[in-house]
């Protein structure tokens, strides 16, 4: 850390810096609520979809009991072929969106399959764009949470730190000044003094 200059430019300075920091502080605590309510959206959000999974899941298992019997193949009826994922700014931060998602449905004759299936088709294909919302979902609250850390700690840094730091320095410089001011005053006065007693 630099040593302190007990100056009158020194003082200027430090002004100036404080100034800075306090006109800088608002906006950054604006954004560190800014973000914490993004976050928070986000949470909601990702909390509602594994709700969707599990309602997915107890809807399929109601629906279709008939999954049990392990002679139906079932496994690649639906695939996923192509995700598109794009970018969205939220509060100056880049986060993951869902553009696009494709799922393919294995053709398969409605004589020779269950009729169930269909049902089952709908039911693989939901669950399949929920799991992916999920993943995004859970990627916006990480990297929301590691901006909102980011800012949180700036905001500490100038609360906390920077601004009582040059508080605390203006007014050692500002004391020392003032002593310096007294001081010079006290020599003056004596100088003139012993030079009347002088000329006496």
């Amino acid at each position: 850390m630099a040593r302190l200059a007990y100056s009158k430019a020194s003082l200027s300075k430090l002004g100036t810096k404080l100034k800075r920091y306090k006109k800088f502080l608002p906006s950054l605590d604006l954004k560190r609520q800014q973000l914490a309510a993004e976050r928070k959206k986000a949470q909601v959000r990702l909390q509602q979809t594994e709700l969707d999974i599990e309602q997915c899941y107890k809807q399929t298992a109601a629906m279709l009991p008939m999954m049990a019997d392990k002679s139906i193949p079932v496994a690649d009826l639906v695939k996923l072929t192509q995700v598109e994922i794009g970018e969205e700014n939220v509060v100056g931060v880049h986060v993951p969106v869902l553009d696009k998602m494709t799922v393919d449905i294995r053709p398969y004759s409605l004589f020779t399959e269950p009729h169930w299936v269909d049902q089952l088709v709908v039911q693989l294909k939901l669950m399949m764009e929920l799991k992916i919302r999920q993943k995004i979902d859970a990627q916006r609250v990480e990297i929301l949470g590691l901006a909102l850390k980011k800012v949180t700690q700036r905001v500490n840094l100038f609360d906390k730190v920077l601004i009582p730091q040059a508080q605390q320095d203006i007014r050692k410089i500002r004391i020392y000044l003032s002593d310096m001011d007294t001081a010079g005053v006290v020599r003056a006065k004596s100088t003139k003094q012993k030079r009347l007693r002088e000329a006496g």
